[in-house]
C-alpha cells in the first residue's frame, strides 16, 4: 500500500521560500510589523512596509538589509488616519498584482483627553479600523489579480473581555483610552470575519485571516537598533515574564504563518498556542463575540457611511466558521 505523503509541519525558523509573491505590511516600520516584514523578507517575497514616518521606515529597511542579504523591501507613505492618503498609498505601491496585505498598524493612547482626526473621527478607531477598512476598498484590485491572495488582520488580546457599542463605536460617551483601544481592536476582528464572510458570498478567491499576536513586551524582544534597543538589565529583570508572554518577534509568528501557510483558511483565528498568550501559532475557534453577524453586520454599514465607501454588498446572513489546529 503507497504510503500517504504528510505536509511537513510548520516550523517558525524554517519558512517557505516564495520569491516573485508581494506583501503589504501597514506599520511595518516598528514593533510587531517590524518584525513580520523582517521574516517575510527572509522568505524572498517582495514586502513593502505602509508607514507614515519616512525616517523610521528607512530605518527599518537597513535593519532588515543587514540581517536578510538581498532583501527585497521598501515602503509607501501611508497614513491610516488620513483617508486621503490611502488612494495614494495604493497607486504609490506601483504592482499590478498583490499576493497579501497584513492589516498590522495601530495607535494606542494611554491619557485622556480623546482625541480625533481631522475628519472629526475618534483617533483609534479610525486608524485601527476605519483606516484598514478603506485600505481594502482600495487594495481590491490587486488582490483580486492574485489568485489566492490573503488579508491578514491584527486583533488583540485585550478585545476577548471586551462588547462593542454599535450606538457608539467612537466612544464619544463616557471616553476612557485602554477601553476605546480593546474596543478598536474588536472593530478590527469582527471586520476580519465578516471581510471573509463577505468574500465567500461573492466567490472571490482572496480570503481573510484573523490573527491575534498574544502578550508582547518589548524587554523580552531582540534588539534592532536604533529601532528598538535593550540593556542586559532589562532583558534578565523580565526573564521570568517569559513563562507568561514573548517579545514581539514571536509575536510576529501568527500573522507570518497567516500570510504563508497553505494550510491556513478564510474565517480562521490564529494566535500563540500557549493560551493564547505565548507559543508557536496555531488556529483557535473564534470567540463567542467574533461569531455574531448581527453585530459585524451593523459595523461594516456604520464603516461604509462613516468613511463613505461601499465595501462588498450584503452577503447572506450565514457565518461559517472554520478553524482546525495547525
Amino acid at each position: 500500500m503507497p504510503s500517504v505523503s504528510k505536509a511537513p509541519k510548520w516550523d517558525v525558523h524554517r519558512l517557505p521560500r516564495v520569491e516573485g509573491r508581494s506583501v503589504l505590511v501597514t506599520g511595518g516600520n516598528a514593533g510587531i510589523g517590524y518584525f513580520v516584514a523582517e521574516q517575510l523578507a527572509g522568505t524572498g517575497a517582495t514586502v513593502v512596509l505602509g508607514s507614515r514616518d519616512a525616517a523610521k521606515a528607512e530605518a527599518a529597511i537597513a535593519s532588515i538589509g543587514s540581517r536578510v542579504p538581498g532583501a527585497k523591501v521598501r515602503y509607501v507613505p501611508m497614513d491610516l488616519a488620513d483617508p486621503a492618503s490611502l488612494e495614494a498609498a495604493v497607486d504609490a505601491l506601483g504592482l499590478d498584482r498583490l499576493d497579501a496585505v497584513v492589516h498590522n498598524a495601530g495607535v494606542a493612547l494611554d491619557h485622556p483627553p480623546r482625541r480625533e482626526t481631522r475628519a472629526g473621527h475618534e483617533l483609534m478607531f479610525a486608524t485601527n479600523h476605519l483606516g484598514h477598512f478603506a485600505l481594502t476598498h482600495h487594495l481590491t484590485p490587486l488582490l483580486a489579480a492574485a489568485p489566492g491572495s490573503r488579508i491578514v488582520t491584527t486583533g488583540s488580546f485585550a478585545a476577548k473581555s471586551e462588547s462593542l457599542d454599535p450606538d457608539d463605536l467612537q466612544s464619544t460617551n463616557d471616553y476612557r483610552p485602554k477601553r476605546a483601544y480593546a474596543r478598536s481592536k474588536l472593530a478590527q476582528m469582527l471586520f476580519a470575519v465578516e471581510l471573509d464572510r463577505r468574500l465567500r458570498a461573492a466567490g472571490s478567491t482572496t480570503t481573510s485571516v484573523l490573527v491575534h499576536p498574544g502578550g508582547a513586551l518589548d524587554a523580552l524582544t531582540p534588539a534592532r537598533p536604533p529601532l528598538h534597543v535593550r540593556s542586559t538589565g532589562e532583558r534578565l529583570r523580565h526573564l521570568p515574564l517569559g513563562l507568561v508572554v514573548q517579545g514581539k518577534e514571536a509575536a510576529a509568528w501568527p500573522a507570518v504563518r497567516a500570510v504563508l501557510d497553505p494550510s491556513v483558511r478564510g474565517g480562521q483565528m490564529w494566535s500563540p498556542r500557549q493560551f493564547g498568550l505565548r507559543g508557536t501559532p496555531r488556529s483557535e475557534p473564534l470567540w463567542n463575540h467574533l461569531a455574531d453577524p448581527t453585530t459585524a453586520a451593523r459595523l461594516w454599514a456604520a464603516s461604509c457611511d462613516l468613511t463613505g465607501i461601499d465595501l462588498l454588498p450584503t452577503p447572506p446572513t450565514r457565518l461559517d466558521g472554520a478553524a482546525a489546529d495547525g
